[in-house]
């Protein structure tokens, strides 16, 4: 161990996922699906808002950065579990296990806030319908989504910079199928108790005050539509926020469960299949919930593919 300590390994290893061959190959292939849906699916929805005008609102602004998060977060992680189960070579370096988490921690970080900003737009929405366009401004908008990306960029290399620091034995394995961070404080030669705790800080400020904020908002959207008097009226405000609130649902329900469930019930495969949930699935539906009842967006998509068959 004191071996280790003075000499810090290069490289570690991702475990990945252990299984039989049939297995990995049903692996990979679901993945790979997943990667391509998401990819694909996401990039439309980015470009479309783009190229767009009428599209140019607070609400699909925040659908367009959502995505570009979505596309930089399962490119973080998802490549590289291709890779290990094609090639069935698990090794990575230390310089890119902390680029992978940089990447990682800093989209997490970022879908959380733009999230919790694209709560507050449902919430004036609905709320405060009249003065809508004078609250979500671009004076305001902006600022919240340039402030998501840059509080995330800075949050995700404090964290690289704590890994950096830390000492590994050439023959410890990342009992996962990226370098999350808890599990390289697992393997870890060093003490890691400070950062525990800073990165507990972290996860109150970043996680915690963010998720209240989006059910707080919730609560005021709830109370606004049950003011209103008309059942039709109260369906068309809930349904402008459904696509949001079941992202939220989607992002924040495996979290909530991998990290608060009991340890009595704990079980690495468990973690990894819940991990996988929320880094592969969740990116990959979020274009099919805001697209596929959104009736203003696929009018646009639609409206896009004759001027280009015209053309």
């Amino acid at each position: 161990m004191d071996e280790c300590l003075n000499n810090t390994a290069t490289y570690l290893r991702i475990s990945a996922f252990s299984t039989s061959k049939l297995g990995q190959f049903l692996i990979f292939v679901g993945v790979l699906l997943i990667y391509l849906i998401t990819i694909t699916g996401n990039l439309i929805i980015f470009i479309v808002i783009c190229l767009v005008p009428q599209l140019h609102t607070p609400m699909y602004f925040f659908l367009s950065n959502l995505s570009m998060a979505d596309v930089i977060y399962s490119s973080s992680t998802l490549p590289k579990l291709l890779s290990i189960i094609a090639t069935q070579d698990n090794q990575i370096t230390l310089p890119t296990c902390i680029t992978q988490a940089c990447f990682f921690i800093a989209t997490a970080a970022c879908e959380i806030l733009i999230l919790t900003s694209m709560s507050y737009d449902r919430y004036v929405a609905i709320c405060r319908p009249l003065n809508y366009y004078m609250i979500m401004n671009s004076r305001l908008y902006l600022p919240m989504s340039a402030s998501s990306w840059a509080i995330s960029i800075v949050n995700s290399l404090m964290y690289s910079c704590f890994i950096s620091t830390l000492s590994f034995c050439s023959s410890h394995t990342i009992d996962h199928f990226f370098c999350d961070l808890n599990a390289l404080y697992a393997i870890t030669t060093s003490d890691t108790r400070s950062r525990e705790i800073i990165m507990i800080i972290g996860d109150i400020v970043l996680a915690f005050v963010p998720f209240s904020l989006t059910m707080a908002s919730y609560v005021g959207i709830i109370c606004s539509i049950l003011k209103i008097n008309s059942a039709e009226g109260r369906f068309k405000a809930f349904s402008s926020c459904t696509s949001h609130l079941t992202t939220v649902m989607l992002f924040y329900g495996p979290v909530l469960f991998l990290y608060m469930k009991p340890k009595s019930i704990d079980s690495k495969t468990q973690d990894k299949i819940l991990s996988l949930l929320y880094v592969a699935v969740v990116p990959m539906l979020n274009p099919f919930v805001y697209t596929l009842r959104n009736k203003e967006f696929l009018g646009a998509l639609r409206n896009m593919a004759r001027i280009k068959i015209t053309i």
